[in-house]
């Protein structure tokens, strides 16, 4: 089973970069928006580092120097080029990764044919496997960030509808008292389990009687919250939210341009208008908040959402949704040794919890404990808005 389910994830990272060009590979307009061969290459790195090396006699490196150019952050594992560097590595060649992943999933391909029965071994293969998950939807949201600012705004074919149709639920009313949150058991289904770390600690919270939003906030209404003035009234935002505004020009959510009048977006199928029934998407916690403030109302916490998602369909999975709770850890949360150890714990700072999951979420990578997180001025993922019911 993990050999099949291997050589699937490894074969859907290949198949998002399909229909790039040689030279779309290699771009880093942004220190957020990783070059896709950065990318391709580091996962390949994780397998090989971290399986291969230590547990496959004999094993031999494919280069002794791409431990320090595809290492991301493991301070465990030694030195690396810095984040900011990674668009200037013309070499290693393109064709070279590929060389390089072709190496390791044939060594990979063997080893696992083995099929390892070591608990903690079995855990680290598939860590590795939700790992690649991870970056493939960065794959998606970074070759978007680099075409979305070529000023030619091409067109290129990824296998996920963007502006998915935003289905109309019913609002969801979390009665008052505790509630139970974190990680207890895979999800109906699941061919292989999986949780992180910074989901455990099961514990319980009190939650007010609140009520959720059914639908996500489309690009309609919020279109009325930019006709509104929203972008030029101070009293919708935060401090950090009007300063990060005024200091980046933003005057609507990423992607987003006025055309003739018409406010357009960009999409891997070109710009297109900007369809007011889908759902809003690329905009920061900052926009998100300010948003649910011209509402009269708040975004959910973490808890609220996840309370809520196990007690009624939310129709999750079309956007990382925006909470305002602080990504910290659980009760009782405990940093693994190693390099594994620096997988969650040390982002636990200055960052914002988003639940749900994306289009560009791979299918099975997400579910009702899953704490993603970012800094909240952060747009290029698919991030969208549920509120509070005012």
């Amino acid at each position: 089973m993990l050999l099949t389910a291997f050589q699937s994830v490894r074969n859907h990272s290949i198949a998002l970069c399909a229909n790039l060009e040689t030279e779309d590979y290699v771009v880093q307009p942004t220190l957020d928006a990783s070059p896709a061969k950065w990318h391709l290459a580091h996962i390949t790195w994780f397998w090989e580092t971290f399986v291969l090396v230590p547990y496959m006699a004999g094993y031999q490196v494919f280069h002794d120097d791409f431990s320090y150019v595809f290492n991301s952050y493991y301070e465990t594992v030694g030195k690396r080029v810095l984040r900011t560097q990674r668009g200037n590595l013309s070499r290693p060649t393109v064709a070279e990764i590929y060389r390089y992943r072709t190496y390791v999933d044939e060594h990979m391909a063997r080893f696992l044919a083995t099929d390892p029965t070591d608990a903690d071994l079995r855990d680290l293969i598939i860590l590795g496997l939700n790992h690649e998950q991870q970056h493939q939807e960065l794959l998606v949201t970074d070759i978007k960030y680099t075409l979305g600012h070529n000023p030619l705004l091409p067109s290129l074919g990824i296998p996920i509808i963007e502006y998915p149709a935003n289905p109309v639920s019913a609002p969801i009313t979390l009665p008052e008292g505790i509630y139970e949150i974190g990680y207890r058991g895979g999800m109906p289904g699941d061919a292989i389990p999986f949780h992180f770390d910074n989901e455990l600690g099961v514990h319980k919270v009190y939650l007010a009687e609140t009520t959720l939003a059914g639908q996500l906030i489309t690009n309609g209404e919020y279109l009325e919250f930019m006709a509104a003035g929203g972008y030029r009234h101070f009293g919708h935002w935060l401090a950090d939210g009007w300063a990060w505004v005024n200091a980046n020009a933003v005057q609507a959510p990423l992607y987003w341009h006025n055309v003739d009048g018409q406010w357009h977006y960009y999409t891997f199928g070109g710009l297109v208008p900007v369809d007011p029934a889908a759902p809003v998407s690329h905009v920061s916690q900052y926009e998100a908040d300010a948003f649910a403030r011209w509402r009269g109302t708040r975004l959910p916490t973490e808890f609220e959402w996840e309370a809520a998602a196990h007690l009624a369909p939310l129709n999750w999975g079309q956007r990382w949704e925006w909470t305002n709770s602080a990504y910290l850890p659980y009760p009782g949360f405990v940093t693994a040794g190693g390099a594994v150890g620096e997988y969650n714990g040390k982002f636990m700072s200055n960052q914002l919890v988003l639940r749900g999951g994306s289009v560009a979420t791979p299918a099975g990578h997400s579910r009702p404990t899953y704490r993603n997180f970012f800094q909240p001025d952060k747009q290029w993922q698919f991030t969208g808005i549920r509120l509070i019911q005012a």
